[in-house]
């Protein structure tokens, strides 16, 4: 694809509820075109488990009717404009003295350092770094089912994943072994990187943690596929957005929490200073979160992805995320 700025880039961001759980979908515009992503896309968006707003920020001189035509396309597709006072910015911690009347929170309040571990807590983190670990350098099925069964919590996310996959077998998922087998051990490695974030259940970040890398991952694996790189380029785009915020659930530097595990030098360079093919990746995906739209252009140009096709991937990606989120996703697949 040819870039091009005929149609505005998008923002999507997930919202949270008053207790920390992404709940609903924002959809930030810059511009006003009616065609900025396709109908059939918001709508799917709409159907999903979240609810759905937009927000558009009008440029000097933009028309009435013209604003109008947006604002009836995304109320058809299942889309509300979101109220000001219902929406909380924060990017610190969250605290619980939250504004009365407020229904969402925005912001990266949820990367702010973890509270302190103690106890199970620490116990569990523990483990979930040694999995990943384990998974990490393609260790024996025994020795990820035995750390499994020292965990409840790990070993039920893991098979409640499995189990939402729907691949046909006709039969539930009972043991570690099946799951293993019935996934493959690339799937796995993803499904068990999705498992530590949304394991730590004593974390009020982790649910927003689990949405944000869901969508990094993923996004990232899309763009890879869109600049015509290969599919094992494209599993590397996936692991790079999966690690990238190791460090922030860990509450540790991202380099020392690396240090054990095996991983590409190009995915190490991706993620301790943004270079190589990965990095740029990375880069174009952090400047969506950001609304950096000078850094996305330029990164997007680069990569020869137009706005039009980096619209559709971070829509696809926000499909995905929803599905994650609510343990129903299937098989991710470029």
């Amino acid at each position: 694809m040819t870039a091009t700025t005929a149609m505005p880039p998008v923002f999507l961001h997930p919202l949270a509820d008053r207790n920390g759980v992404p709940s609903a979908l924002l959809l930030d515009a810059s511009g006003l075109q009616v065609d900025m992503v396709p109908a059939s896309v918001l709508q799917e968006l709409a159907s999903g488990s979240m609810s759905c707003y937009y927000r558009l920020r009008l440029g000097v001189g933009q028309a009435d009717a013209k604003a109008e035509a947006v604002h009836q396309l995304l109320n058809e597709a299942g889309w509300k404009a979101l109220p000001a006072n219902k929406v909380h910015h924060c990017d610190s911690v969250l605290g619980a003295d939250l504004p009365t009347g407020v229904s969402w929170i925005e912001g990266d309040w949820f990367l702010a350092p973890p509270p302190k571990p103690v106890g199970s807590q620490a116990a569990s983190r523990a483990l979930a770094l040694k999995l990943v670990q384990l998974v990490s350098a393609d260790a024996d099925t025994h020795e990820i089912e035995a750390l499994l069964r020292q965990d409840p919590t790990l070993s039920y996310h893991l098979l409640r994943l499995v189990n939402s996959l729907g691949m046909g077998t006709g039969r539930r998922v009972t043991s570690f072994s099946q799951a293993i087998l019935i996934l493959g051990r690339s799937q796995l490695r993803r499904w068990l990187n999705l498992m530590l974030f949304s394991s730590r259940e004593a974390d009020q970040r982790s649910a927003m943690l689990l949405a944000r890398v869901s969508v990094r991952a993923r996004a990232m694996e899309l763009l890879s596929k869109a600049a015509g790189y290969d599919k094992p380029h494209q599993e590397q785009a996936f692991m790079a957005g999966m690690f990238s915020l190791l460090g922030v659930l860990f509450g540790m530097p991202l380099a020392e929490v690396l240090k054990p595990l095996t991983i590409s030098e190009a995915v190490q360079l991706a993620l301790l200073s943004r270079e190589g093919e990965l990095g740029q990746l990375l880069s174009v995906v952090e400047a969506a979160e950001h609304d950096d739209v000078a850094a996305l252009t330029q990164g997007l140009q680069a990569l020869q992805i137009d706005n039009a096709g980096f619209n559709q991937i971070l829509a696809d990606a926000y499909l995905w995320m929803q599905g994650v989120s609510a343990g129903k996703a299937g098989t991710p697949h470029a």
